[in-house]
């Protein structure tokens, strides 16, 4: 099983599906191969901390959580070789192109991404829609072998089928008003893999986040405090969802821009499904009417 997160920014994986991969590692072992792609430079979020600097220090705090994850990490390259920068993502046609590589290259069971946002009035991060625009654009495009050969050139006369992948997307804490999810998936057993991973991300939860001020949160004194931290941040979003449970849960939708799949494909592939807090009657009414399509 592959499974491929492409998301804008480096913390973005830990706070949305750290949980569901760990849970898939534990129960298929050296038979799952997990992929975080990190989709800008990282050189924007910090107030005290040079461009350069942020940048480094950003890829570093990465490659922490993934030795913790047991994941692969990478940066987005454009054509070019550059990262695309962040805070200033546009769907190009070199993100496409970019993109479409990196997931031929991966050709994933299952693709991870962020959500776009169905209501105008809801608030939205640029790069983050950027990217779930950018991945639905080119989604068609994973099995057109010539789709971006002038940026990166191939015998054109010599073509393979590519494997389209099943693309979910994730919770944005950032698009307030207009989250919602298909699956529920209970990562309580995960809980201090996902704190540990994201304590990793020191510039950011000790110093960046805090100094914005709209997470409301304080710079955590220690890793007990900020799994305590990190715990009200679930039940936040659980009470948010709708999800009645105080355990640790991670929500996703299926869209139809890669491989349309059955609810039984879902419900073997994945960690075990939280019926409960689920809208399973309501996806499977959406597959089967995108089977018939």
């Amino acid at each position: 099983m592959k499974a491929l997160f492409l998301h804008a920014h480096f913390d973005d994986y830990e706070f949305t599906a750290a949980g569901t991969f760990e849970r898939w590692r534990r129960r298929l072992g050296n038979t799952f191969e997990a992929r975080v792609v990190v989709c800008t430079d990282g050189k924007a979020g910090h107030h005290a901390r040079t461009r350069e600097e942020t940048g480094r220090l950003r890829l570093e705090e990465q490659a922490a959580s993934a030795r913790i994850g047991h994941y692969s990490a990478d940066l987005l390259r454009l054509p070019n070789g550059e990262p695309p920068r962040e805070a200033c993502l546009q769907v190009t046609p070199d993100l496409l192109a970019a993109l479409w590589k990196t997931i031929r290259d991966v050709e994933p069971d299952y693709l991870f991404c962020p959500p776009l946002a169905a209501d105008p009035l809801a608030g939205i991060h640029n790069d983050h829609e950027t990217i779930a625009e950018a991945v639905r654009r080119v989604a068609y495009m994973i099995n057109v072998p010539h789709a971006f050969t002038p940026e990166y050139p191939s015998d054109e006369t010599q073509s393979t089928p590519c494997k389209v992948p099943v693309i979910l997307t994730v919770y944005d804490g950032y698009m307030f008003g207009a989250n919602a999810h298909d699956i529920a998936i209970d990562v309580e057993e995960a809980f201090d893999a996902i704190a540990e991973m994201t304590w990793c991300h020191q510039s950011q939860i000790a110093e960046w986040l805090p100094w914005v001020g709209r997470h409301d949160m304080a710079p955590p004194a220690s890793l007990e405090a900020w799994k305590t931290m990190l715990r009200q941040r679930f039940l936040r979003r659980n009470r948010e969802l709708g999800i009645d449970s105080d355990r640790v849960v991670e929500v996703f939708r299926v869209t139809a821009w890669g491989a349309v799949p059955s609810l039984d494909d879902l419900t073997r592939d994945l960690p075990p499904i939280l019926t409960s807090a689920s809208n399973l009657t309501t996806l499977q009414a959406r597959l089967a009417q995108w089977s018939q399509s």
